[in-house]
């Protein structure tokens, strides 16, 4: 026990260790410094998640269908993201000659920077929050919400109608699943009277939210896949219809680039789910708090991979009767559920 609770305590005792380093702790210039090493761990978290998750849904993809994976480069093939990198940076950077130059070139950079402030708000654990913000939910949903901007900019920059198609196809999909995502939350919310994700957290201590509300659970990771754009809601890009969507153009860095901002989204939105509905870093003592943090990530990641290589790809009339006669009044109702929930329990306890 007495191990467990220094491994939880570590980061709250080098993060004092830092600060001790300055003359005033509470300084603006302690502060600064705490939010930049936050922000560098941040993107090191993001680059190695990436780089393990593109070999683990290759390895999980041949699991899944009977095929071997990768497993030449390296022990068992668990070099081939490395090998795959520096391919990348050796091919050509090309860009269109009618295409918009600057909006081209910067919609790659925003698919890649949302995830980065996304997952500055997470509490990887007891105090490991890079910003613990009392808005952290609304400041998620505003900030995810942007890289429909990004997909409709490299869409509309490209100067290629399947590129354009499929950037419009993917703010259809993007905007239609973010409304039930979105009150998907509203449940936990009205529960615990809080948009702070450290008080949501905190507050499953005793029992964790996906038992209250397996409903919404079930819609968030729904809504999730398709935020990221994964099978079977990958419809901005369809070879048989629109080729590869608004990456068609891209070539080299910048289209890793939207490679690496897909499993960096999907990593930010598993860790959303495991803070608001699985627990977050609340667990057995068996194991410190962000061990068990990054088990609940690990294991919703893991699902989603698993969904992409079960179900085949849907059609896009398919897709949008899901979001707005399904999943909408499925999350609303959850909502007049929750809310009716909350008055009883209030009469009982004030009886």
């Amino acid at each position: 026990m007495e191990a467990i609770r220094a491994l939880n305590e570590l980061p709250k005792n080098i993060a004092a260790a830092i600060r001790g380093l300055y003359t005033d702790p509470n300084s603006i210039w302690a502060d600064l410094t705490m939010t930049l090493i936050g922000m560098i761990l941040v993107i090191v978290i993001i680059v190695i998640s990436a780089l393990l998750l593109i070999v683990l849904e290759r390895k999980i993809a041949g699991w899944g269908s009977q095929r071997p994976g990768p497993n030449r480069l390296g022990p068992r093939g668990w070099f081939q993201t490395i090998a795959d990198a520096l391919k990348l940076l050796g091919k050509e950077d090309l860009t269109p000659g009618n295409a918009d130059k600057f909006m081209f070139k910067i919609a790659p950079m925003f698919v890649f920077g949302i995830p980065i402030l996304t997952l500055a708000i997470i509490p990887f654990g007891y105090y490991m929050t890079v910003i613990d913000l009392e808005l952290g939910v609304f400041f998620y949903l505003g900030i995810t919400s942007l890289s429909t901007l990004a997909f409709l900019m490299a869409g509309w920059s490209s100067n290629n109608k399947y590129s354009l198609l499929g950037g419009m196809r993917a703010v259809a999909q993007m905007i239609s699943y973010e409304i039930p995502l979105i009150f998907s939350l509203l449940g936990v919310v009205m529960l615990t009277q809080t948009f702070n994700l450290t008080k949501i957290v905190e507050a499953q201590a005793a029992l964790p939210f996906i038992f209250l509300q397996p409903i919404a659970f079930i819609i968030f990771l729904i809504c999730g896949q398709a935020e990221v754009n994964r099978a079977p809601f990958d419809l901005i890009e369809a070879d048989q219809e629109i080729i590869a969507g608004p990456f068609t153009e891209y070539t080299g860095l910048r289209w890793g680039l939207f490679y690496l901002g897909e499993y960096a989204n999907l990593v930010a939105m598993c860790a959303l789910a495991a803070t608001v509905f699985l627990g977050g870093w609340q667990g057995p003592a068996i194991l410190p708090g962000w061990a068990w943090f990054w088990l609940k990530v690990g294991l919703l990641i893991f699902i989603s991979m698993w969904v992409r290589w079960t179900f085949p790809r849907i059609r896009i009339d398919h897709l949008m009767h899901f979001a707005w006669k399904v999943l909408l009044p499925l999350a609303l109702l959850n909502i007049l559920l929750t809310g009716l929930g909350i008055y009883i329990y209030q009469l009982v306890i004030g009886g």
